[in-house]
């Protein structure tokens, strides 16, 4: 007889595993299919079957009523029949099965690309490999972090591609795809996919605007910042920060982290400031590299005015710009862009690496030696001459870094910034 959904409810439990065929007439044995009724009330659908091959009796699990229905049930074993008609063992099947999808789990682009990123974090700094973590997290892992990476193509990639780019976000979106691309490149590598479908987007990506920092290089609207500067009613630690990044031009993030321990006021070729390997913007290795030299930034007579005016303020602490609510950390780094825009520069106008800039063209206008302005900018030299010409033009610099500051007095005081070149002064 047929079993029912009110037959399967309503069966008791006993004191020991009682079975519940499903017979009838054309299918006197239910074909296999049965309700094992557990002594704890459990109620497990079974389906008994002989083996293709060695004709061995054996029984495969079909779940649990009630979360499988009886025609759940029934459907299941009918495909299982179906695939003993073809000679296949279903119980075999289903781990073949169950195999196939633990390994396209264990190749999904999610996990190769965790792979990537624990096997790149030892050559790159903190920051760089949480950037790089976010961007897959945000803008990858969520439509394909699931899928076999071998499976991923074009048509997975393009929504993504286009989701940013609608949203104006063309330059994360360049980053993103650099960063699935190379994911694609390890599972090469690693035998586990066989192409590189981000390669292909090239053409469909949009045009890469040159990152510029908002700066001014007008002589005059250089002396209009630079008073406004001077009036500012903020925190004075904010208003030494501004002005040294004048001063210096150093990096935003090396200024703000500035300790006093790096500076010697007193040195005797001049006051200088030694910014350490490990703060410098190189690559880990570098950083952690012990031949990597500091960065010296010669400081001008101005410089060091403010440096000895600040050092009552916060001389006694490891900071020389401490942060305003917790002083054992560096200033914020939106405080000098801040600061900036109280003081009426928009971002659009001038921001804090706008300094950097700022000196660099005006110091070229100036006829100024580039290698040396290059040096105190502590860029690296572009091709074979880079290479070789290791020269920190430190006395140089010294010079350079005097007649800049006293080049912002002349355009702080509208005197047109009458400077003596080098060239006048050698002279």
């Amino acid at each position: 007889m047929a079993l029912t959904d009110t037959a399967i409810r309503n069966a008791k439990p006993g004191p020991k595993p009682v079975k519940l065929k499903d017979g009838d007439r054309a299918r006197r044995d239910g074909g296999g299919l049965y309700v094992l009724v557990q002594p704890g009330g459990s109620k497990l659908f079974r389906m008994d079957y002989r083996r293709p091959v060695t004709k061995k009796p054996n029984t495969l699990s079909l779940g649990a009523y009630p979360a499988v229905t009886l025609a759940e049930a029934r459907k299941r074993r009918d495909e299982c029949r179906a695939l003993l008609a073809q000679g296949i063992d279903p119980s075999e099947n289903r781990k073949a099965a169950k195999a196939a999808g633990a390994e396209r789990a264990a190749n999904s682009f999610e996990v190769i690309a965790r792979e990537w990123l624990a096997l790149q974090a030892p050559a790159w700094v903190a920051s760089h490999h949480d950037k790089q973590v976010s961007r897959l997290t945000n803008h990858a892992f969520p439509w394909i972090g699931g899928k076999p990476i071998a499976g991923v193509g074009v048509a997975d990639l393009r929504p993504i591609l286009d989701r940013m780019t609608k949203a104006g976000h063309s330059e994360q979106a360049h980053r993103v795809m650099a960063a699935v691309s190379s994911v694609f490149k390890y599972a090469i590598a690693t035998e586990r996919a066989e192409r590189n479908p981000a390669a292909d987007l090239g053409a469909a990506m949009p045009p890469r605007r040159k990152r510029r920092f908002a700066t001014v290089t007008d002589p005059q609207a250089v002396g209009s910042l630079l008073r406004a500067m001077d009036g500012y009613r903020g925190e004075a630690v904010t208003v030494a920060a501004l002005k040294m990044a004048s001063l210096t031009f150093v990096r935003p993030g090396e200024l703000r982290a500035a300790r006093w321990e790096e500076f010697d006021l007193d040195h005797r070729e001049g006051a200088r400031w030694v910014i350490p390997a490990a703060r410098r913007k190189l690559r880990k290795a570098a950083k952690e590299d012990a031949s990597t030299e500091p960065h010296v930034v010669p400081l001008s007579s101005q410089a060091v005015a403010i440096l000895r005016d600040l050092r009552p303020l916060t001389g006694r602490r490891e900071y020389v710009f401490p942060g305003v609510r917790d002083p054992k950390r560096p200033m914020s780094e939106n405080t000098i862009n801040a600061a900036l825009r109280n003081l009426g520069f928009t971002g659009d106008t001038i921001v804090g690496h706008g300094f950097r800039h700022m000196a660099s063209t005006l110091l070229n206008e100036l006829g100024f030696n580039p290698d040396a302005i290059e040096r105190q900018l502590s860029h690296k030299g572009q091709g074979v001459r880079a290479v070789y010409n290791l020269a920190k033009h430190l006395p140089e610099r010294q010079r350079m870094m005097q007649e800049w500051a006293d080049y912002l007095d002349a355009l702080r005081a509208d005197t047109g910034g009458v400077v003596v070149s080098f060239q006048a002064r050698a002279a």
